[in-house]
């Protein structure tokens, strides 16, 4: 049977990706000033078309767009959902893929004609912002899927160095839930995780000495059947 896809009208298809950290106590998601219209001069997420002729996968996409826009290249990335609608981007019918992932903080820069900036922006102060597309709405999706898997598994550790203690680690949860954790919940968790050794070295911590973790080399992120106590 002959197959001709020209008959057919396509959707604009694309992958973004939503990535958090935390930062100075507050929960921020990374994002791109556009240089380019449509809605030139807005703040959204790093993402962009799938190069066909030498993008394998979706998943290539994704760091593809973060590594040329952002500079950031997570050790993980999620799926999160498709968005999709004919009103969502001026230039037609659209579909995108979208990503997440919480990563460590750091430092990024752009190296694209097609963004005027990036930075790391406090969730709080979205609703001031100018957002594209309808990426606010995807943010608030990306940002309540990582509450629900921070009550559940390990994921905040994501975020945090490579030496990191109990302290760190709760604030980090914390910020992310916005409520307080009971810290024996915690510990509780982390023992029965297996994810994490004691380090030999200690640090100064509310003036006592605070043991310092890491993720053991290997660890596969632990789910646990029940929600942390808050």
């Amino acid at each position: 049977m002959h197959y001709d896809i020209n008959e057919y009208k396509n959707p604009l298809f694309t992958v973004d990706s939503v990535l958090f950290t935390v930062k100075e106590g507050a929960l921020k998601v990374l994002m791109v000033r556009r240089a380019k219209a449509p809605c030139e001069g807005c703040w959204g997420l790093p993402g962009g078309f799938v190069d066909i002729e030498n993008d394998m996968t979706t998943d290539v996409t994704a760091r593809r767009k973060l590594k040329e826009k952002t500079s950031v290249e997570p050790r993980y990335l999620e799926q999160l959902q498709a968005f999709s609608g004919s009103d969502r981007d001026p230039r037609g019918f659209s579909v995108t893929l979208v990503y997440f992932a919480l990563v460590t903080e750091q430092d990024v820069s752009s190296h694209i004609a097609s963004v005027e900036d990036v930075q790391w922006i406090d969730v709080k102060v979205l609703p001031s912002l100018d957002i594209a597309f309808d990426h606010k709405t995807i943010i608030e999706h990306a940002q309540k899927r990582l509450q629900q898997k921070a009550l559940y598994s390990m994921i905040p550790v994501y975020c945090l160095p490579s030496q990191f203690t109990i302290g760190q680690l709760k604030s980090v949860i914390e910020t992310i839930l916005e409520k307080p954790i009971q810290r024996k919940s915690l510990i509780r968790r982390i023992e029965a995780s297996d994810m994490f050794e004691g380090a030999e070295q200690k640090v100064k911590s509310g003036g006592r000495l605070a043991q310092l973790y890491s993720v053991k080399e290997g660890a596969d992120l632990v789910n646990f059947e029940r929600n942390f106590s808050v």
